[in-house]
């Protein structure tokens, strides 16, 4: 088995030099789409429409991809073929009526049509290693892997892409840039192009910039938010509560975000103090390394009976919006002050022991 990551296939693809099965893992869309046009690009424009063909698994018969992929290239030197959603390379069940003679694929696997590259665009974030088919698609095929960007990695490619329309962006402006796109490759390079646009005369994007033309994303937000109920910033917290319902945010969906951004918080706290490190809680809990890092930083300044009650509070308040009829904005207040008050309590008893 051949793996290598985006940037050395992106590079190894651009220059020619093909392989004839590649399995492209991983949920990082933009790094997807990448690798995907730069294979396209290898076929020349005059002869894509009779020699590239893709076929998505979750509608149509691996048969009718192997039949393209078994077939001489059309007037050209090769044919590539894109196989999408290969879910059956995964543990997963999926329940669908297409038939996939899974069969004459391990055939291919083993005999791979040498002027044709098949692609696997697999979504997903790791293949079954139990099933023969996968075992056999290892040993023959190139994977890249395109699974989460570290914040580093995010920073070269947006470095990578400015310099191209020789662009510079000043350390604060990219800070900002990547703290309101949750450090999500896919949205900040998203962003970009209003930002070159904005740069065209001065060649320079900077922090006002950023502020002015890229919105913060909801769990931003709410990670702002979280940082006012942990500072027991009542005010500031209502105020930012209610500007987000009035932006057409769910109430039931703000709270479901904020238990989620809590129990990271919890498990953060907790796992650190047995050891673990960065990088290992990222890969342990699932969780993009940004909002790790994030997480790290701010559990440093709370303890873990404040993170706990806050988790309990808004448990509590998720209940009550479900079950009654209550105004959830009222109820995020009365989450606030009950919160501020215990913890307050609380201090003030430890302080007086």
């Amino acid at each position: 088995m051949i793996a290598i990551n985006a940037q050395q296939a992106l590079k190894s693809i651009r220059n020619g030099d093909l392989a004839s099965i590649y399995v492209i893992l991983g949920t990082v869309d933009y790094l997807a789409d990448q690798l995907k046009q730069a294979f396209t690009q290898q076929i020349p424009s005059e002869e894509q429409t009779m020699n590239v063909g893709s076929y998505d698994m979750e509608t149509t018969p691996v048969a009718v991809a192997l039949d393209d992929a078994m077939s001489a290239p059309f007037f050209g030197e090769r044919r590539l073929v894109f196989i999408n959603h290969p879910y059956f390379l995964t543990g997963e069940n999926k329940k669908t009526k297409v038939d996939h003679d899974l069969a004459s694929l391990q055939h291919y696997f083993e005999q791979p049509e040498p002027s044709t590259v098949l692609v696997f665009m697999a979504p997903y974030e790791k293949l079954d290693a139990r099933k023969k088919l996968v075992k056999t698609l290892k040993k023959q095929a190139t994977t890249v892997e395109v699974n989460q960007v570290s914040e580093a990695e995010t920073q070269r490619y947006v470095q990578a892409a400015l310099d191209e329309k020789q662009i510079r962006i000043d350390a604060d402006a990219l800070q900002e840039l990547v703290n309101r796109t949750d450090g999500q490759l896919g949205l900040i390079m998203g962003q970009l192009p209003k930002l070159m646009i904005y740069a065209a005369q001065s060649q320079r994007i900077d922090l006002a910039a950023v502020q002015a033309l890229v919105t913060k994303s909801l769990t931003q937000n709410v990670f702002d938010l979280v940082n006012d109920v942990l500072r027991y910033q009542t005010q500031s917290a209502v105020e930012l509560y209610h500007e987000l319902v009035a932006a057409q945010e769910a109430p039931l969906k703000i709270n479901a975000i904020l238990l989620g951004q809590f129990r990271l918080l919890l498990q953060v706290k907790i796992m650190a103090r047995a050891g673990y490190s960065q990088g290992s809680l990222a890969s342990t809990l699932k969780v993009h390394p940004y909002r790790v890092k994030l997480a790290m930083q701010t559990v440093r300044h709370f303890d873990q009976a404040a993170l706990r009650a806050a988790y309990l509070g808004l448990l509590q308040t998720e209940v009550q919006m479900k079950t009654t009829q209550r105004d959830p904005e009222l109820l995020f207040e009365l989450f606030m002050v009950q919160f501020v008050n215990e913890r307050q309590a609380a201090v003030g008893t430890r302080l007086s022991r």
